[in-house]
């Protein structure tokens, strides 16, 4: 008996020792690589207590390899500012607080009525620190209701409030507007704000107003949202039983992208039919961007972008940030981080990194995936595809890197087109229906 106890304890030592082996060699790889430890079954011929011990020390080996894994996502979000595309607090603030910051405290929301209840709130201050968000585009949106209204004073409102939020909590936030100021803000260990439009109803119809958003701040304005404009279809176009407007872009929507190009604005298409897609594709000089979008091969919803399409995002040089909205992942009520990072992997898979980023549309969606249900969450993204086998490289890329890439290219048009003159023209009046006229006067 006391020889075979001693065999039993050599077969124990033996695995222990191989793990340690393993492990000793995992920690001595280059960042980039994958890694975690996968867990061999224990052999059968140890006896219950001695099988317990070997599993308690393979778990405290696994728990340092993910304690590893954090560890690289933070060092790498300290040194390339995680930049998101598309996030709609302003919209709640004014759903939840009709707009006043007197009404709230931003700093923590996770524990507060009404927001801690409501399926839409994702986001404060202490969830966007853990979550290591080092830019933001703030969503100014309007609701469709509002085209062939007031839909240019709810923006105007919405940017107001932007500025008023980044003033409130300047400690945290700071303006920015290129892509050099997001490095620079970045720097400081404060968090790039940016302002982002959300409908191009939210112009009137008037390339004016949208040069009054530039001024603003504004750096990318989406063309359309849940309802088409008189110059531009949107994705629900593209549903069964639906016919197009316009077939992609009027002319008056060409103007309004090249106007667009001209201002340095990114032109995002996020929201838009795929006809539209390709018109912009078409007429834009300078990269173009999908805010909060994901890839239709994966998840065939009209809001996801085809194949075809991305391809020709890449050729223009473009980014697709990957949105959370379950609906989007999975084609269904419920999704997971694996959905995440299916659309990521094919897009990467199709065209390549340079033209993946994250555009989580929190605060606009009910329906987020496990593991990644609010801003806190963002660093399980980077873990799960280190795990994969992503490179650093890769990772910053989809971090931040490509958006600041595509911002510097928009500015650099921008500057090419420095003694183009301001596109003059207004909508014709043939574009608008007698329903979009019955809030115009005739004042000239």
């Amino acid at each position: 008996m006391a020889q075979s106890n001693v065999i039993v304890w050599i077969i124990v030592l033996a695995f222990i020792s191989a793990k340690v082996s393993a492990f000793a060699k995992l920690i001595d790889r280059p960042l980039g690589e994958k890694v975690g430890i996968t867990l061999n079954k224990i052999p059968e011929s140890l006896h219950d207590s001695e099988a317990k011990t070997v599993a308690n020390e393979l778990s405290e080996t696994q728990v340092i390899s993910v304690n590893d894994e954090l560890a690289i996502v933070s060092q790498l979000l300290d040194r390339v500012p995680l930049i998101d595309g598309h996030n709609d607090l302003p919209h709640l603030i004014r759903l939840l607080a009709e707009s006043r910051l007197a009404n709230f405290n931003l700093t923590d929301l996770s524990d507060k009525t009404p927001w801690s209840s409501d399926p839409t709130s994702h986001t404060d201050i202490v969830r966007l620190r853990k979550g290591k968000v080092g830019a933001q585009f703030w969503v100014a949106y309007t609701n469709c209701k509002t085209q062939h209204n007031d839909s240019p004073q709810k923006a105007l409102e919405q940017i107001d409030l932007i500025y008023r939020f980044i003033d409130l909590y300047s400690d945290t936030f700071q303006l920015a507007t290129t892509a050099q100021e997001i490095e620079d803000v970045f720097g400081t260990g404060k968090i790039a704000s940016l302002i982002g439009v959300e409908g191009g109803h939210a112009m009137g119809n008037s390339l004016s107003i949208l040069r009054i958003f530039y001024r603003l701040g504004v750096r990318y304005m989406t063309l359309t949202h849940s309802c088409p404009t008189p110059w531009a279809d949107n994705s629900q176009l593209d549903n069964p039983g639906q016919e197009p407007i316009h077939d992609g872009l009027s002319g008056f929507g060409e103007v309004v992208v090249q106007e667009m190009n001209r201002l340095g604005m990114m032109v995002d298409i996020s929201h838009v039919s795929v006809a539209t897609m390709e018109d912009v594709l078409n007429v834009s000089k300078a990269p173009v961007i999908f805010s909060h979008s994901g890839a239709f091969s994966v998840c065939n919803h009209t809001r996801n972008v085809p194949d075809h399409i991305l391809r020709r995002l890449a050729n223009n040089g473009g980014i697709i940030m990957v949105a959370f909205y379950n609906e989007f992942l999975s084609c269904g009520k419920s999704a997971n981080i694996k959905d995440v990072i299916r659309h990521i992997e094919h897009i990467r898979n199709l065209i390549g990194a340079d033209h993946i980023g994250l555009g989580g549309d929190f605060n606009g969606v009910d329906r987020v995936p496990t593991d990644l249900d609010d801003v806190s969450k963002y660093p399980n993204i980077f873990v799960e595809l280190l795990r994969l086998g992503w490179s650093e490289t890769d990772l910053e890329k989809l971090a931040g890197t490509n958006m600041l890439r595509v911002m510097r290219r928009v500015e650099e048009v921008k500057q090419e087109l420095a003694f183009t003159e301001p596109i003059e023209e207004w909508i014709p009046i043939e574009d608008l229906r007698p329903e979009h006229k019955l809030c115009l006067t005739d004042y000239v």
